[in-house]
């Protein structure tokens, strides 16, 4: 009876006999609405509701149930359900309901759209990809944009997580305000407090002039910190306190300076368990991480990886004058099959350097040095026991040194850091490089978030 009403006023309508059905017609049909009975006869309700609320946050889910359970629909309602129905259902009533719903899904798509072309003319940055989880991402920043709340972006490293929190600035109602970034590994821990937080004249030796801090030059926009996971166990109290006050002490002074500052904060560690090894506050953690959005990998968006690739080639060409350039299938190949351990930062670099190097008008497999890579990470001897045999030595001898260089450095800089126990310091100690070289190297390399 349901069907027929829907159907006379040409809506399509997919039929499921339970749960099981219900999640995998969704997930085949991707439907503008979803209307369910809570008592099914396997499965119920409730967990059509979870599953079309993780197949799509902004999924309206109506729910039906007899008189006697109205209780059941308001639990349903608080775990995201539109509306409720009480049996038996009156069509009209129903058709009204779809129609609302209908317009309120409409009215969200639209809302996004003109959030997005605001955003892109404010300058926000370009995500690239159409990978499920990428939406998924895309969608809670969307969400989160429209509040004040802190955001937790967790991610491995070479996932862009600055790219998201720079889109996140721009779609908020702080756009207009700064947008301050700090990355709290790279500053050494003696310094990070200033940096912070500023310092009085006269606060310590060589402060010559009052310096205002991070937070204060983020006022009325966003500050984010950048791989949060490393900062020092004795900031993390002053850190706290800043967040839930909005207000803090430079170094060396005595007034509270009050601030009103968006924060966003970014990690490529496991914050749960530094938190139970005691190197992470759990308070602090759980003020920063009251939106958490996990970034996916790029090993897990296959789908992504020509878009990207295409993406930066177009950028790159653009950027250094030079004919646009096409990928042959042996690059391709190349390109899908690699793991991509870096991620997106890895991906960014490595056609760069194929840009630069390539001279016709296609890039080739050997423009990637990616079989060199991925042969890398541990030396594997040819058969007369020399490894060189495993080198890429195409191209001119510049590109081979290059790529040799490169390779050895990457391999130096992550055992000193292993036998630093990750402390950035003391690996700067053992290469015996100054503390921004080293971070310059791991960037370049893939290291750092």
């Amino acid at each position: 009876m349901l069907r027929l009403a829907l159907e006379a006023q040409d809506h399509t309508v997919i039929e499921a006999r339970d749960e099981t059905e219900a999640v995998a017609a969704m997930q085949a049909s991707r439907p503008g609405v979803v209307l369910s009975d809570l008592r099914l006869p396997k499965g119920d309700g409730l967990g059509i509701l979870r599953a079309a609320k993780e197949l799509d946050p902004e999924l309206p889910v109506i729910v039906m149930t007899a008189f006697g359970s109205i209780q059941d629909a308001v639990a349903a309602m608080k775990e995201g359900a539109l509306d409720f129905l009480a049996k038996p259902v009156d069509p009209d009533v129903l058709l009204l309901m779809v129609e609302r719903a209908l317009a309120q899904r409409r009215l969200a798509t639209e809302n996004i759209l003109l959030k997005d072309e605001l955003a892109a003319r404010r300058g926000a940055p370009q995500i690239v990809g159409e990978d499920p989880g990428l939406r998924q991402v895309s969608i809670a920043l969307q969400r989160a944009a429209g509040t004040d709340t802190s955001v937790l972006l967790e991610g491995e490293s070479g996932t862009g997580k600055e790219l998201f929190a720079r889109a996140l600035h721009a779609l908020s109602q702080r756009a207009d305000g700064p947008f301050v970034a700090i990355n709290c590994a790279a500053i050494p821990e003696n310094l990070l407090e200033t940096e912070l937080f500023g310092h009085e004249k006269g606060a310590f030796t060589g402060a010559a002039n009052r310096k205002p801090g991070k937070f204060e030059l983020a006022h009325r926009g966003t500050l984010f910190l950048d791989e949060i996971g490393e900062l020092p166990i004795t900031l993390q109290p002053k850190i706290l306190r800043a967040l839930e006050d909005r207000r803090f002490e430079r170094v060396g002074g005595t007034s509270l300076i009050s601030v009103d500052v968006r924060v966003v904060a970014a990690t490529n560690r496991n914050l749960r368990n530094a938190v139970a090894t005691r190197q992470f506050r759990e308070d602090l953690f759980f003020r920063l991480s009251v939106f958490p959005i996990t970034i996916p990998p790029l090993r897990d968006r296959p789908t992504d990886i020509m878009m990207l690739a295409k993406h930066f080639i177009e950028r790159f060409c653009r950027d250094i004058n030079k004919s646009p350039l096409m990928l042959a299938p042996t690059a391709v190949d190349e390109l899908l099959k690699y793991p991509w351990p870096g991620n997106v930062r890895e991906l960014q670099n490595c056609i760069e350097r194929a840009v630069i190097l390539t001279e016709g008008d296609t890039i080739h497999a050997r423009h990637l040095s990616l079989s060199f890579r991925e042969g890398s990470s541990a030396p594997v001897a040819a058969p007369d026991g020399s490894p060189w045999s495993q080198i890429d030595l195409s191209g001119t001898l510049a590109a081979a040194t290059t790529r040799v260089v490169a390779e050895v450095e990457k391999r130096k800089i992550d055992q000193a850091l292993k036998e630093a126990g990750g402390n950035r310091t003391r690996a700067a100690e053992t290469l015996q490089i100054g503390f921004k070289a080293l971070t310059a190297k791991l960037r370049e390399h893939g290291f750092d978030a």
